[in-house]
């Protein structure tokens, strides 16, 4: 019998640690050969860290959630053989980043998250429920129809416990009890659930970090402003119905369309800020984040150089990179870059909002629900499709002039569907 060590490989140029986010294995495992051990996550991507030996797990060098540093001995192996202790080859499977590339925790990574029950509090028995005036006796028989009978068991009421009138026991019988009583009768359903305790690792800790970081840096100001587009509707509505091969249009890549048109003449929208530097990069090309509801959490696959796409394949684009990271295929090259983001809840989308800036971007927008209501047009009263965007800009950068700006010149695009779709 021997220990072998397996070490944390190098898994990536200019990387000191890596997190866990998830054991595979336990101690007193039986592991065998290529086995996965453990996923690893640092800022680049997830990795697989699989055993090169077979044998018993004997020691883990952390929990989950902790860092562990480039060379340290992340498990101990007792093998049969004589395996000496040693790191795994350099370029080995086990050191490789995912195919994709992608930092996205796996369903097993989710389903390992610990969760933790407390105990909950000891209590005091209730007392017995108040009885009716003139109850029946425990001695008596008592009738009720099976429904009547089904009903009280739910409840919690003794039926030898409920005064009637009748032969038998009535539902108006039991809602006169509940009454009496005040409807407090059955202690069932009252305890509450056992809070849980969930560890915040991997993809959404690094969402929390984000978030905390691009509030703390960025002055954030909201502009808010309607858009009446009923005939943008009309348009896409139309359009799907000649829509042939393609696919089926939301409005998400009309609005694509208009945002990238304004940013032309708004170039301060769509600009990035180093702040390390005071270096502002205004940007000549439209690198459009999609914010992307996953199970690990909130995503923004990029669309590149969306400015020069037609609706047709803004379409095809948004439809691919939101698979692509809800099913955790995204690469690193398609998560980052984004210029300007725009994020949609449909239907939830309230009615105004303030999106969170990620920083270097200067700009973010949030699409609000599209709703019906009466609006007077030339002088009559109509029923319109409005929706309401929502506009969050770093006051560092970009001057209220400039934001109100924008929103006008936006809303001249998306009200108007031919100057929006011609060249």
């Amino acid at each position: 019998m021997s220990v072998y060590q397996f070490k944390l490989p190098d898994i990536g140029e200019g990387i000191a640690e890596a997190e866990i986010v998830t054991w595979h294995v336990k101690v007193g495992d039986r592991v065998e050969e290529d086995q996965q051990l453990a996923d690893m996550m640092t800022d680049k991507a997830t990795v697989e860290m699989e055993s090169p030996v077979a044998g018993v797990v004997k020691s883990l060098a952390g929990e989950v959630g902790d860092q562990i540093a480039i060379g340290s001995v992340l498990v101990e192996i007792e093998t049969e053989g004589g395996a000496a202790a040693s790191e795994p080859a350099a370029g080995s499977e086990a050191e490789q980043p995912l195919a994709d590339g992608s930092e996205v925790p796996t369903q097993s990574q989710e389903e390992a998250m610990p969760v933790l029950a407390t105990e909950l509090p000891k209590t005091e028995p209730k007392p017995e429920p108040k009885v009716a005036p003139a109850a029946a006796s425990h001695g008596a028989k008592v009738l009720a129809s099976p429904a009547v009978r089904q009903r009280a068991r739910d409840l919690g009421i003794d039926l030898a416990q409920v005064q009637t009138t009748a032969d038998r026991i009535r539902h108006a019988d039991l809602d006169a009890y509940l009454l009496y009583n005040g409807g407090s009768v059955s202690g069932r359903g009252s305890s509450p659930r056992a809070d849980e305790t969930i560890k915040v690792v991997g993809l959404r800790r690094k969402i929390a970090e984000n978030m905390q970081e691009a509030k703390r840096r960025i002055p954030h100001f909201a502009l808010v402003e309607q858009f009446d587009v009923t005939d943008l509707e009309d348009a896409r509505a139309m359009m799907n119905r000649d829509r042939g091969s393609n696919p089926k249009l939301t409005i998400l890549p009309f609005l694509i369309t208009a945002l990238s048109k304004a940013m032309a003449e708004w170039p301060m929208i769509n600009a990035t800020y180093d702040d390390e530097a005071n270096v502002v990069t205004r940007h000549g090309a439209v690198h459009m984040g999609v914010a992307t509801q996953t199970d690990g959490g909130l995503m923004v696959p990029v669309i590149r150089n969306a400015q020069g796409m037609s609706v047709w394949q803004l379409a095809s684009e948004v439809l691919r990179l939101s698979e692509a990271a809800r099913t955790g295929k995204a690469s690193r090259e398609e998560l980052s870059g984004p210029t300007f983001t725009i994020s949609s809840l449909g239907p939830m989308g309230g009615i105004a909002s303030t999106p969170v800036i990620a920083p270097p971007q200067v700009a973010t927008v949030a699409v609000n629900k599209m709703q019906e209501i009466p609006v007077i047009v030339d002088g009559e009263l109509e029923a319109r499709k409005v929706m309401n965007l929502s506009l969050s800009c770093d006051h560092r950068v970009v001057d209220g002039w400039d934001a109100a700006s924008f929103l006008q010149t936006l809303k001249t695009y998306i009200e108007n569907p031919i100057r929006l779709l011609s060249a």
